[in-house]
């Protein structure tokens, strides 16, 4: 969409938040590997704040996304009181421009700036891993304690998986996924009948982002967690849901430019040691460990197969859908073995 004039939406945006203060100048400081468009928009006087813009999903989604993150920012208590960018509030409400024309229903959402302290080296060592995983447990231990008083969310995962097969029956799904319906249909019922043996609906839910690249948020010397300020893939879920991009942190292969989302590091040595390490601070269950073949499945499923194209750019969208079908789906009831994982944590 370059013939869309997104600084001029950023601006119109500003203008219905405060138009008595003069932008400068709109700089994009979009991730290069992703569609989303963020903005640095620098005022007159020297003040800068963060533009989110979105043409992607449903409107109503997106509000009540950033409706909880914000809930979520000024409800979580210390140390993580100031971990998550805060979104700009208008008189009483979360304050979100929506803009529509013939061409594009796009959303605009504003965020103070974080601070920023060290993003993680691309490969750490295993006394990080503990460090880490005891940062990441207490966080979701804090997320757990306030999760009562968070607006509702009417995303699950089950939705999101029977839209996929509703995008199979159209004929928009079957052009798109022509070569891979059957098999993108048989892993959608296999994650639907393995939810409902692992009565996996009963897990409680909290506020996740999924989505824990070493580029999304920063952490102290001491690799204790700073701050975050990407949110494209929040959700309401288990807390499972984090745990595969918990094992590409830990991974031995480290962070890679060229990367792919295969379930190897979920079996790696270095991910047990992170487990035992969260599981000390925030204790597991036997269905959770069960549960994240699943929740490994659904990532494929719902970010990759189904919404991969607008979460990456087309070279890699293409590059990690044609591996989801060769490798990432075909391989997982081969490769993830949950025994050595339940063995380690003695459930």
């Amino acid at each position: 969409m370059s013939f869309i004039n997104f600084n001029e939406i950023v601006k119109e945006a500003w203008s219905a938040y405060d138009p008595t203060r003069t932008i400068l100048t709109i700089t994009d400081i979009s991730a290069k590997v992703s569609t989303n468009h963020v903005y640095r928009v620098t005022f007159k006087d020297g003040n800068f704040i963060i533009a989110k813009l979105s043409y992607f999903g449903k409107f109503e989604h997106f509000v009540e996304d950033h409706s909880i993150i914000n809930s979520l920012s000024n409800n979580l208590q210390d140390p993580f009181e100031n971990f998550l960018a805060r979104s700009l509030i208008k008189e009483n409400s979360l304050f979100v421009h929506r803009h529509q024309d013939e061409v594009i229903d796009a959303w605009v959402v504003f965020y103070r700036p974080v601070k920023i302290k060290r993003k993680l080296p691309k490969r750490i060592d295993e006394t990080q891993i503990q460090k880490l995983a005891k940062q990441f447990a207490k966080f979701h231990k804090s997320c757990h304690t306030i999760r009562n008083t968070l607006p509702s969310s009417s995303k699950t995962l089950e939705v999101d998986v029977k839209h996929l097969l509703d995008i199979l029956d159209s004929n928009y799904g079957k052009h798109e996924y022509r070569m891979h319906q059957d098999q993108i249909r048989k892993h959608c019922d296999l994650f639907l009948e393995n939810v409902a043996k692992l009565d996996a609906n009963e897990l409680d839910t909290i506020p996740v982002f999924v989505d824990w690249n070493i580029g999304n948020f920063s952490v102290t010397p001491e690799f204790k967690l700073f701050s975050r300020w990407d949110y494209d893939w929040f959700r309401i879920s288990s807390r499972m849901i984090d745990f595969y991009f918990f094992a590409r942190i830990s991974s031995n292969v480290g962070d890679k430019t060229v990367f792919s989302y295969d379930i190897d590091p979920m079996m790696e040595d270095r991910f047990v040691i992170f487990l035992k390490a969260y599981h000390k601070e925030f204790p597991l269950t036997r269905t959770e460990i069960l549960f994240l073949k699943e929740a490994y499945r659904f990532f494929i499923l719902n970010y990759v197969v189904k919404y991969g194209k607008y979460f990456f750019h087309e070279i890699f969208a293409t590059k990690l859908q044609q591996e989801a079908y060769q490798r990432y789906l075909p391989q997982l009831d081969q490769k993830f073995d949950p025994e050595p994982l339940l063995k380690a944590l003695d459930l």
